[in-house]
């Protein structure tokens, strides 16, 4: 089947790249009439209002975007006639695209043609509709049936000289079922290399709350942000990454909430939201958001909060009873004298070059945290992947405690996940160091002995893959290659694989880098009806606050060819591990029923999961401090303060510190198109935003083209071709787009404790270019 005709031709001009003034507010009439025109170029008129209609409605399918949570009647809360953002509808329309890439599509292009690229180009040729195989050698990818992919995938694996040569990545947006039945597979046959994508982004975050507050989740809902006095958000872009976070900071802050934003770049969305869903945001200025904007400097933000919590701390010893929740300090914290007597004198020189911001901004920010009663921290990538993002995430979680700021209505932590499932996939156990607990439970539930050496997490299978001892490489989802830091590494190490296997709805980047052999195997997506043997199915998936619900698809699959994530993980188990294994795989495939009997009786929190998963809502798993104050999960069972020193990158002279972001445009590594109209950029990616004052220091001017340097560990590595824009970034720091910019990113270069690539703070130096 050839690609549809209105299938993209040519690739980016770059040199077409227009600059206007960024805006000062986000969504309104643009966002809506983006929205349907992107649905209506991909699916058609009708096929979008039919997608758009149930799209994160509770007889509809869950948004295969961010996992920011919807509305619970058991809150009071209901669903509007539209409950999703204009990124929503672009995901959707990019999955439900009637634009196709078959085997002609295959045998028209090259490999090595369709590796020259962007990774835009190749996202725009459509869903893929069979399953295909290059040879060892081959020039183009060839189909391949079913049955004889799953016979080469289990004659390599069974060939290693152990399980633990193979690497098994997953993506967030795989389902609930598919990530128990996965991790079950990749366990049976003998390995916990599970790497997957929270290895990249939240890692840091699970990290740091598991040692503060004793589970690596957030401890919110979404009727505590609307509940809430005051909402810090902190290295966090909603209006681009989580588009509907706006219309809960809106209700927040009718509700009399103040927002604090703090960020290096000044975001649209955490200014003004112009909701489309209200005449106020139709035809008036919206709502202002951010009552405080801290422009902070890249990785200032664990000097921040260690002096917020001096400040209050301060406070509460000249007005003993005012600032501190003693109760809660009493009763459920452990460590606050340490935490105290190290906080007592401050290195505030530190504090101002770490920052960048004045004093008094300090102290006000500090004086609103004093004398809110229900207090929202809210935090993203800008917090998690520098190499000291878990101390800053536990330097949040510090002042949080000092306040009672857990298990209370309105007040919490809140790491606002990425993609639609990550949570839920590491919650089925998609995890490198599942517990012992979880461990022992599959081996009695199914009969079986599961390996407990721990494998190997996303940067360590890349050094695996690179130093040859890591062979197959299998990716149920995602898009690795674009997704990794280092870039050219990483490619050289998919490339030294004997075998790679992508699991994908659509043509992408890890395609073309491939192994000595690869596969491409073609599964439904989340809009799609999974009709199996034992009828139609829906699937499960795990917001960022815990709520697990249903998904179910409506449209035809894009082919007849395509099978669902959990059909191939199941029929490449029953080939790989044989028919008489003591897991029931057959059973799994036709009713996915039968896998939610098993989570429900493995996963903590998941008992009687069929039943309440049909509820209207679904269900919200337990988590101890928000429910009860209970912290069980540390050391102590306690809530724990902890002591980090003051850390923050250094920029050396004539450098800047560059963060990677994505454009208005794009989720994860998924390119919609070309239009950043937020930051004012159209037409082009390869753009770079610094500080005016900086461009001037550097003799570079606005429009200018350089190649972007990075300088780590007496190596260099350079992105070339980037104009520079001068834009209202912090001093002394930098922007650019991923993936085009993740070549600058060290592989080696990484967060303490959760190996979490430190993507947000890469020295650099621009030059002219080559």
């Amino acid at each position: 089947m050839r690609p549809v005709s209105n299938a993209p031709k040519h690739d980016i001009d770059e040199a077409g790249i227009e600059v206007h003034p960024p805006k000062t507010w986000a969504a309104g009439i643009p966002g809506v009439a983006v929205s349907l025109a992107r649905g209506v170029e991909q699916m058609g008129a009708a096929r979008t209002v039919k997608t758009l209609r149930l799209l994160n409605q509770r007889d509809g399918f869950d948004c295969p975007g961010c996992a920011w949570p919807e509305p619970r009647e058991a809150h009071g809360e209901h669903r509007k006639l539209a409950e999703f953002c204009e990124n929503g509808a672009k995901a959707v329309a990019e999955e439900a695209t009637k634009r196709r890439v078959g085997p002609a599509f295959f045998a028209e292009h090259p490999v090595a043609e369709l590796a020259g690229k962007t990774d835009y180009w190749l996202g725009q040729q459509g869903r893929l509709t069979h399953p295909m195989v290059l040879r060892e050698g081959g020039t183009h990818y060839e189909p391949i049936t079913w049955d004889d992919a799953f016979g080469l995938i289990a004659e390599r694996l069974n060939s290693l000289s152990t399980p633990d040569e193979a690497i098994f990545y997953t993506s967030g947006r795989t389902s609930n079922e598919a990530a128990f039945a996965y991790q079950l597979l990749v366990r049976s046959f003998g390995t916990n290399n599970l790497p997957d994508c929270s290895n990249m982004c939240h890692e840091s975050s699970g990290a740091a709350l598991s040692s503060t507050t004793g589970i690596g989740k957030g401890s919110v809902s979404l009727a505590d942000i609307h509940q809430s006095d005051l909402i810090v958000v902190v290295g966090q872009n909603p209006g681009t990454n989580h588009p509907r976070m706006l219309s809960a900071l809106e209700e927040a802050k009718k509700n009399g909430a103040k927002v604090i934003a703090v960020n290096p770049l000044p975001e649209a969305g955490l200014m003004r939201f112009k909701n489309p869903q209200n005449v106020r945001g139709v035809v008036g200025k919206g709502s202002p958001l951010a009552d405080e904007f801290a422009q902070i400097r890249l990785g200032g933000d664990l000097a921040l909060f260690q002096a917020i919590g001096h400040l209050l701390l301060a406070w509460e010893e000249a007005a003993p009873g005012t600032v501190v929740d003693k109760e809660f300090l009493d009763g459920s914290t452990h460590g606050y004298a340490e935490y105290a007597a190290a906080l007592k004198d401050l290195d505030w020189k530190a504090v101002d070059e770490a920052t960048g911001l004045h004093r008094e901004q300090i102290v006000r920010i500090a004086r609103m945290i004093a004398e809110s009663e229900r207090t929202v921290y809210c935090w993203a990538m800008g917090l998690t992947q520098h190499k000291h993002a878990v101390p800053t995430i536990k330097e949040v979680a510090n002042v949080a405690l000092l306040r009672g700021m857990i298990g209370k209505p309105g007040a919490g932590l809140c790491p606002v996940r990425g993609h639609s499932n990550v949570q839920g996939d590491r919650t089925m156990g998609v995890w490198e160091k599942m517990p012992e607990s979880f461990m022992d439970s599959l081996d009695a539930e199914f009969s079986i002995t599961v390996p407990r050496r721990h494998g190997w997490d996303t940067v360590d299978s890349i050094r695996a893959m690179r130093d040859g001892t890591g062979k197959v490489f299998f990716a149920m989802g995602g898009n690795f290659a674009s997704a990794t830091p280092d870039s050219d590494l990483t490619a050289q190490a998919l490339r030294a694989c004997d075998l790679t296997v992508q699991v994908s709805t659509k043509l992408n980047r890890s395609h073309v880098v491939p192994g000595r052999t690869a596969l491409i195997l073609p599964t439904l997506g989340r809009t799609e009806r999974d009709v199996q043997t034992g009828g139609q199915q829906f699937v499960t998936v795990e917001d960022s606050m815990s709520a697990v619900h249903m998904s179910r698809g409506r449209l035809a699959p894009a082919s007849d060819c395509l099978l669902s994530e959990v059909a191939i993980v199941c029929r490449l188990a029953r080939r790989l591990l044989g028919e008489e294994h003591a897991v029931p795989w057959r059973d799994f495939e036709s009713d996915y029923d039968r896998i939610r009997d098993r989570i429900a009786r493995v996963v903590p929190g998941c008992h009687d999961y069929n039943a309440r998963v049909r509820e209207p809502d679904g269900f919200v798993l337990p988590h101890a401090p928000r429910d009860s104050r209970q912290f069980t999960g540390t050391k102590t069972g306690k809530a724990t303060f902890t002591t980090n020193e003051l850390e923050y990158p250094p920029v050396p002279s004539g450098r800047l510190l560059l963060q990677t972001l994505r454009s208005h445009d794009q989720y994860n590594t998924t390119i919609y198109g070309l239009s950043d109209r937020y930051r004012g950029v159209e037409d082009g990616r390869r753009v770079v935003f610094v500080n005016p004052d900086d461009l001037t220091e550097l003799g570079f001017g606005d429009g200018e083209l350089v190649d972007l340097v990075s300088e780590w560990d007496g190596a260099q590595r350079r992105a070339e071709r980037f104009r520079v824009v001068a834009y209202p970034t912090a001093r002394g720091c930098a922007a650019a787009y991923f993936p085009e910019a993740n070549a600058l990113v060290p592989l080696d270069s990484v967060a303490s404790v959760s190996n979490t690539p430190a993507s947000k703070s890469i020295v650099v130096r621009l030059t002219a270019p080559h």
